[in-house]
């Protein structure tokens, strides 16, 4: 079983909400895209998308704690079970606010900055009478993003300091995951009615 099976199958075990999954499906479309132009393992930042909100539905931590809960309940599990190390940082780094653990590798950086990016272009494909990514731009992206009531569980501060971790303009940030989620709009349920 590949790494990206293994990681498929252990969110199946672990998540039950068919949303939190599209939502790990997408970090991991847009991982694996950004891992590709890195010339990156794509399946190594593809299974770190898909686990890195592995423990969130049963621990969500809402209360920021920084040992209990997400997402150190499923790193935990990681380690113990033999995942890459690499994985487990990233995912910790991914909850940098109150894991303490920075964002310091392309894979960590990455991930911080897809995270909350690849569910707000999730949810303005959403809103769209198509439901489709490919009428998505990086125009719609920036206006939404001004929306405050839109998607007001996003953090807008996360994205932009994704942006910055990365080095990347925000616009082209938002052009990317809009083609990583292009390419796995099917999977994702948005390649429209």
């Amino acid at each position: 079983m590949s790494q990206m099976e293994r990681a498929e199958a252990l969110l199946h075990e672990w998540v039950a909400s068919e949303s939190l999954r599209k939502h790990c499906y997408a970090v991991s479309a847009s991982m694996r895209y950004f891992a590709a132009l890195q010339g990156a393992d794509a399946d190594l930042w593809g299974a770190a998308g898909l686990l890195h909100d592995l423990d969130y539905e049963r621990h969500p931590n809402l209360e920021h704690s920084p040992t209990e809960g997400h997402p150190f309940v499923a790193v935990a599990h990681l380690r113990a079970t033999g995942w890459d190390e690499a994985i487990c940082r990233a995912i910790l780094s991914h909850a940098v606010e109150y894991s303490g653990v920075e964002p310091i590798s392309p894979m960590e950086k990455t991930l911080y900055a897809v995270d909350e990016l690849s569910g707000f272009v999730m949810a303005v494909a959403l809103v769209r009478p198509s439901k489709s990514v490919h009428e998505v731009d990086v125009a719609s992206v920036r206006k939404k993003l001004k929306d405050k009531a839109f998607a007001r569980a996003v953090n807008r501060d996360d994205v932009v300091r994704g942006a910055e971790a990365l080095g990347l303009p925000l616009d082209e940030l938002v052009q990317q995951v809009i083609a990583a989620l292009r390419a796995d709009a099917a999977r994702l349920g948005l390649a429209g009615t």
